[in-house]
């Protein structure tokens, strides 16, 4: 049976402009720049203002869009909305209210040798027979970044059946490990697990007692070392706690991830770029917004000269009528994107004002004490924004400080109450148990219970599993892995 209804349905929809504007509004620096590269491409009536005279009005109304139904006939287009009767463009009049950024801006491109490519260079200058020179080659590409072969030895046998051909034994392959790869620079590379990744590097040094020593722990007591039961090697061995103290500082003189020792390495390192700049200029704090989020943009003199030439034609023809519906086309999306920059750019700039004077103490004196309790609905409710738009702005930006190059969002923590009653931020705690564990006495590190109770007594009473949690948090390990002699 048919039946006919009537529903009301409210919606929320985010217009195109909307969208593009929280996408700029995301992006850090040179990711912005890509986009704006990427959008200057694909649409011929923006340019950039470096070298044009003519600018389009800033002030462009939203009279013409079209609702995606109705065709804009090109006699219907006010073209002196689109064009400028100054004679100085506005791009060249705006406020200098960004850095200057002189500083060379190129990236270098890395270049050389990989770090699988320096190993199969230098199986080459070892004496292998045909099977084992593949077997080692096949070895080499199983390394990953760190230097290690992660894989079983088993598994590399079937693989090199099924992959390379190669029919051979596990026997076989450890030979090759051990006779070429395990003497592969930088020393370490090839090994399957950490222990025996110390212990080639040992054996690759000069022969003395502490190295005889620190190789026989490693290989009959590791586990021992690795969690630091200091008497029980002492009493394994019958050495003193001096000799120990030797052999650990041997030891640890050794690279536990060789490959990410490699010169060579062409991995491109992450130039952070920040997107803001506070200083103390007179006490005060100063901000500025980099330069490169505030790009000179307007309509290119071609497009303007185009629309100025149909204004003035007294004979309009279907292809003139067709090539201004064009161009409207391209001078609305130019228009939106300019219009989404300068959106973009204001709102960076509201919401890290807001983060600043919320952090005053902070970014006055570079102690990380200092920093308040801060959640993302604090900014967002001084400035009337979304929490959304905030995050947006706090997830990807950084900040050149005093201090250090800092990300945003590093600024913000929770808060908890100390003895006082009073509000403090987590960062403020972590600060503190941080300096706590680095002025301990290193033989007799402080357990979670106890570093608990020395927060308590400095004012802030919390538990011991949150001790626990704000340890991991800051990459600590437990009071016995602390433990030096």
């Amino acid at each position: 049976m048919l039946k006919q209804s009537l529903q009301y349905k409210l919606l929320q929809k985010l217009s195109p402009q909307q969208i593009q504007l929280m996408k700029l509004i995301q992006l850090p620096t040179q990711a912005f720049e890509e986009r704006l590269k990427q959008e200057i491409e694909e649409n011929p009536a923006l340019d950039t203002g470096k070298d044009e005279a003519d600018a389009i009005d800033d002030d462009l109304s939203n009279e013409y869009e079209d609702d995606g139904n109705e065709k804009i006939e090109a006699e219907d287009i006010n073209i002196d909305e689109y064009l400028s009767d100054d004679e100085i463009p506005n791009y060249k009049t705006q406020a200098n209210n960004y850095s200057a950024d002189d500083e060379e801006k190129n990236v270098p491109y890395a270049a050389g040798t990989s770090f699988h490519q320096s190993l199969k260079n230098q199986l080459n200058t070892i004496r292998l027979n045909e099977e084992e020179k593949s077997i080692a080659e096949f070895l080499v590409g199983s390394i990953d970044d760190s230097g290690y072969i992660r894989r079983e030895i088993i598994d590399l046998v079937d693989d090199l059946a099924f992959t390379a051909n190669i029919f051979t034994t596990e026997e076989k392959v450890v030979s090759v490990l051990k006779k070429a790869v395990h003497t592969l620079d930088p020393i370490g590379v090839g090994a399957r697990n950490l222990k025996e990744c110390l212990i080639i590097q040992l054996k690759a040094k000069e022969s003395n007692k502490n190295r005889s020593l620190a190789i026989e722990i490693l290989e009959t007591a590791f586990d021992h070392f690795v969690k630091k039961h200091y008497k029980k090697l002492q009493e394994k061995f019958n050495i003193s706690e001096e000799e120990l103290k030797d052999v650990n500082a041997e030891i640890s003189k050794l690279n536990p991830k060789p490959g990410s020792s490699y010169a060579g390495n062409n991995k491109i390192a992450e130039q952070i770029v920040p997107d803001f700049s506070i200083k103390i200029i007179d006490g005060e704090l100063d901000l500025t917004l980099n330069s490169r989020n505030a790009p000179e943009l307007h309509i290119s003199r071609e497009y303007n000269n185009m629309l100025k030439g149909y204004q003035e034609s007294n004979v309009k023809t279907k292809t003139q009528k067709d090539a201004v519906y064009f161009i409207k086309q391209k001078l609305d999306a130019a228009k939106w994107f300019i219009d989404a920059i300068k959106q973009r750019q204001q709102t960076l700039l509201v919401t890290m004002n807001t983060i600043m004077h919320y952090q005053y103490e902070y970014f006055l004196t570079g102690d990380e004490r200092k920093l308040k309790p801060m959640i993302l609905k604090d900014i967002a409710d001084k400035i009337n924004m979304d929490v959304s738009t905030v995050s947006r702005v706090a997830n990807s930006k950084y900040v050149s400080t005093p201090y250090g190059t800092k990300l945003i969002k590093d600024f913000f923590s929770e808060s908890m109450k100390n003895d006082q009653g009073e509000d403090v931020s987590t960062r403020e705690i972590k600060k503190i148990l941080e300096t706590v564990i680095a002025e301990e006495n290193k033989k007799k590190p402080l357990t979670d219970e106890k570093l608990a109770a020395i927060l308590k007594e400095k004012g802030y009473p919390i538990a011991r599993r949150t001790v626990a949690k704000y340890r991991e948090q800051l990459d600590l390990p437990v009071a016995r892995l602390r433990k030096e002699i």
